[in-house]
């Protein structure tokens, strides 16, 4: 077999076969394949797609680049949750804890920020001593024993598509619907979990921007699961605005914990009930949507879903009491207001801009080993629809450096789009697919 002759397949559009895929794949984690052939190799993909068993044939060669977890010991039917990113998007800090307490085992293993989206681990590393580079057998453990556990990927899942997506990064590749499905489907059957609910953003502050390429990209994903017996669940959501009003690390940490004491946004509110109530179909608790809705509410009223969060917490080494006193995270030294210079309706909150802003505080990465100050962000003051007036804050910005403050000052008010006409309320949850 001959990396060229696939190149040259692939080229003209002629369907690559199981063998095919899977020799590339082997061979190029094996550095038998150069970067440079590999390149061409997905920018062929990148123009002419991949038929829906070409890219299950992709998804499973990468899959099996790797371990694959065995959860058979812990009871129950495992269901595991992915977005693929947003602005403001901590809805795993809150959710997680209200399906394990419903009873759903949740095994989670997340990323970390690269760009202008966030990551969960950062996020959870604002709390003192949480540990997320846990052992297979401890995160086995952990979910067995208290139905949830959140680790880093610091275990060898998927090795192929760690290594294809640092290419395509550096290729213009990256936005191609055959080549996200394979890398986040590989990650996901990697992990063991027997269902999955996957929320699709789509907006300024996504990865899609349009509701055609969510669809698309759901449709594959659904195939990909029907195709390896796994049950799918496809939520696509408007990013068109942040999620929630913090954006940073600990600030949104805090903003999670708000939910879980009922309180907090109304929209990470929803989006964490939609998502859950999939949650809880997947795992057998419930037969509807408007069940598991009902049951999620419940068990945030009587305090389970936070005392679920403090007992994740605590089993990972974290400091609970922060959980306790959000006001014990990491803070940062200063705090400025950004003013309106006019008065009417809010239309549009750019999220590329906020997140973008945030990431050049220190709240995220530009590159892989950058380092991230956990405490810095913004607070939204205002958002779709709100009536503002001149000299209204837009945000609160937490920063530690006056000069990197200084850099995205200016920029704040250009995401905020205010019109003297209200607009139409849009809705958050755009399409379901199962």
């Amino acid at each position: 077999m001959d990396i060229i002759n696939i190149i040259e397949k692939k080229k003209k559009k002629i369907k690559l076969n199981k063998n095919e895929i899977e020799f590339v794949i082997k061979e190029y984690l094996k550095d038998n394949i150069p970067d440079y052939q590999m390149s061409a190799f997905l920018m062929t993909i990148w123009f002419n797609g991949m038929s829906y068993q070409e890219i299950n044939n992709l998804t499973m060669a990468m899959a099996r680049s790797g371990e694959i977890i065995k959860l058979d010991t812990i009871p129950g039917i495992k269901v595991d949750k992915h977005s693929t990113g947003g602005v403001g998007d901590k809805t795993s800090i809150a959710l997680i804890p209200m399906v394990a307490a419903a009873g759903v085992p949740v095994p989670k293993i997340s990323g970390r920020a690269l760009g202008h989206t966030g990551g969960t681990i950062d996020k959870l590393e604002s709390i003192q001593n949480f540990r997320t580079d846990l052992s297979l057998n401890k995160f086995i453990d952990n979910v067995k024993n208290i139905k949830a556990s959140i680790i880093s990927t610091n275990i060898n899942i998927a090795p192929a598509d760690k290594k294809i997506y640092a290419l395509r990064d550096v290729t213009g590749t990256v936005d191609s619907i055959p080549l996200i499905a394979s890398s986040i489907m590989s990650k996901k059957i990697a992990g063991g979990a027997d269902a999955f609910v996957l929320n699709i953003t789509v907006g300024s502050g996504a990865f899609l921007s349009n509701i055609k390429e969510a669809i698309s990209l759901g449709r594959i994903m659904l195939n990909i699961g029907k195709s390896n017996k796994k049950k799918v669940y496809i939520i696509i959501s408007s990013m068109d605005q942040p999620l929630g009003k913090a954006i940073g690390n600990s600030l949104e940490v805090q903003e999670a914990i708000e939910i879980l004491d009922n309180k907090g946004p109304s929209d990470v509110r929803e989006l964490c009930l939609c998502l859950g109530s999939y949650m809880l179909i997947a795992g057998g608790i419930v037969k509807t949507q408007q069940e598991g809705i009902k049951l999620l509410n419940e068990i945030i009223i009587s305090g389970k879903a936070k005392d679920k969060l403090m007992e994740i917490v605590k089993n990972q080494n974290g400091e609970i009491s922060q959980i306790l006193k959000p006001d014990l995270l990491p803070r940062a030294k200063y705090q400025k207001d950004i003013y309106s210079q006019e008065k009417g309706f809010i239309k549009k909150v750019d999220a590329r801009i906020i997140g973008e802003s945030t990431m050049l505080l220190g709240a995220g990465r530009e590159k892989k080993d950058d380092y991230i100050d956990l405490s810095v962000g913004m607070v939204l003051r205002k958002k779709i629809g709100d009536k503002v007036e001149k000299n209204d804050t837009l945000a609160t910005i937490h920063y530690n450096d006056i000069d990197k403050f200084n850099l995205i000052k200016n920029n704040i008010p250009k995401a905020f789009l205010i019109t003297e006409k209200e607009p139409r309320k849009k809705p958050l949850i755009l399409k379901i697919m199962y």
